[in-house]
């Protein structure tokens, strides 16, 4: 599923576009529609993505190689999780691709803050970063600090607002990046809560219902993201759809 796609309202030289993907179905998904408990299974260990999660992928790779979209994106962003590495490789990624889609794919780059939700959910929880390399060579992990995963907790459920600090995080990270277009591969909720962060800028208030509405599985969101010059430190750009 396509939606939103990105229009300039400002000058390019202050502006970022983000091309925001939820991964494919993961077998977790599947699992919750029939009793949401299983998601504190053990067995579903950071959840792969499922056959159906394949084909979204196939065809939103589809996509982004017949709209041009694969050949303006500078950098992929994506979550650590392997539902979320299996979809940003699927879709941008050059595994499977003919010489001549190799030669445009653009670098991935696995960013602990845009993984899922944390704590108490194995799912959500991540493998190491020497497995993470082994099963997925394309990606650039050079900026995961920790070989195992210790920012996820059993105990509870991170908190929203704990999310949304996250997001502020990242979000001033990527202004530190010098790609203009960048794919963040990453998860509903939290795509939705770094939307929150960039819609509270906004004053349209058709924004906050239209553009951060809930993510489905491997819907791509596009939005302009504007630097407004402001020198605060605890400023976040402003997002238009």
């Amino acid at each position: 599923m396509v939606t939103a796609q990105a229009q300039f309202l400002y000058s390019p030289n202050n502006c970022k576009i983000l091309h925001m993907v939820r991964h494919g179905q993961g077998v977790h998904n599947v699992e919750a529609e029939k009793n949401i408990d299983a998601l504190l299974s053990p067995e579903l260990f950071d959840s792969p993505i499922s056959a159906l999660g394949w084909q979204q992928v196939a065809d939103l790779r589809k996509y982004v190689h017949a709209t041009g979209l694969l050949k303006r994106i500078d950098l992929v962003v994506t979550s650590p999780l392997l539902r979320t590495m299996q979809t940003a490789v699927g879709v941008f990624g050059s595994e499977g691709a003919d010489a001549g889609w190799k030669s445009n794919c653009p670098p991935i780059v696995a960013h602990e803050l845009c993984r899922d939700r944390l704590g108490l959910r194995p799912c959500d929880q991540r493998r190491s970063v020497s497995e993470c390399r082994s099963l997925f060579p394309e990606i650039d992990f050079s900026l995961m600090e920790s070989e195992e995963d210790d920012m996820w907790y059993p105990e509870a459920r991170e908190p929203y607002e704990d999310i949304e600090a996250r997001g502020i995080e990242f979000l001033k990270w990527l202004w530190t990046r010098p790609e203009k277009e960048i794919a963040i591969v990453s998860h509903g909720v939290v795509l939705q809560h770094f939307l929150y962060v960039l819609e509270n800028d906004s004053a349209d208030p058709s924004v906050k219902t239209g553009l951060c509405r809930r993510f489905n599985n491997c819907e791509l969101r596009s939005v302009v993201v504007v630097n407004k010059g402001m020198m605060d430190s605890d400023y976040i750009p402003s997002a238009t759809n």
